[in-house]
């Protein structure tokens, strides 16, 4: 699964770092401490209380610029792939944004529970972008 760190957690739901560790603290996430100290929560579990909570819209910080003038970051939730098909489900602040794109698309991307998305979103397509990962 993906690990998040809490900064990167706390932006996702849109509340404070502060907010993230109570609930760390709490028993409401759990949390792994790396070697050099950064601490981190599960993607999947995170996008359990996104859903949950569904908090106000993020803002990715991205950078990037869109023509479409609708994108939402936010949490997977789930994937169905069946057959050449997937529909996947995001929990983005306080919306719940399903696309349906190729079986191929979704595996190419990565997409799973807890991984971190953006639904960009244009008339009736809806498309889905994470950060490319570096080797």
């Amino acid at each position: 699964m993906e690990a998040i760190r809490i900064r990167d957690a706390a932006a996702l739901l849109g509340v404070s770092d502060d907010t993230i560790r109570r609930w760390v603290a709490s028993g409401v996430l759990d949390a792994t401490t790396s070697d050099s100290g950064v601490m981190t929560v599960d993607g999947a579990q995170l996008a359990t209380v996104a859903r949950d909570r569904a908090g106000d819209q993020p803002d990715d910080g991205s950078g990037v610029l869109r023509s479409a003038r609708n994108n939402f970051p936010g949490l997977v939730t789930e994937v169905i792939i069946d057959g050449v098909m997937a529909q996947v489900s995001m929990q983005c602040g306080p919306f719940e944004v399903t696309s349906l794109m190729s079986a191929q698309s979704a595996r190419e991307l990565g997409l799973q529970p807890g991984s971190v998305a953006t639904a960009v979103v244009k008339a009736t397509t809806v498309i889905v972008e994470t950060k490319r990962e570096r080797s």
